[in-house]
This record gives C-alpha cells, structure tokens and sequence, in this order.
C-alpha cells in the first residue's frame, strides 16, 4: 500500500530527497505523498526510506491506497 504522511510532520524535509519516485512534495503546513506515485521503494530500497529517515515517524502505510 502507499504511503502518508500524517499530522505528526515537522515539516524538516528529510524525506523528500529519499524518496525514489518523487512522490513526496511540501505541502502547506507538511509534506505530503502523492498516492499514486508511490512505490513503498520497492524495486529501489529493502524498505520505504520516508518511514526509516523520518525522526517523528510521520510517514505510515495508507490503508486508502493498498498496493495495486
């Protein structure tokens, strides 16, 4: 499934660069992931490099959007 980012976003930026597809923009108040872009860094990473170099731990699986 793709990833969110949900509120608990700090807004540092540190995922963005990690993500392989350019899912992840800045939003107003925090980043977001566009679902439809995102691969959860299969084919790229072991595992979705958001989640791992987030320090709040702000990206998390979206249930909304499973894997296709």
């Amino acid at each position: 499934m793709a990833y969110k980012i949900t509120d608990e976003c700090i807004s540092c930026g540190a995922c963005e660069p990690e993500c392989p597809v350019h899912a992840i923009s800045e939003g107003e108040t925090a980043y977001k992931i566009d679902p439809a872009k995102c691969v959860e860094c299969v084919g790229f990473h072991d595992s979705p490099k958001c989640a791992e170099i987030c320090p709040v731990d702000a990206p998390q699986p979206d249930p909304a959007h499973p894997k296709k």
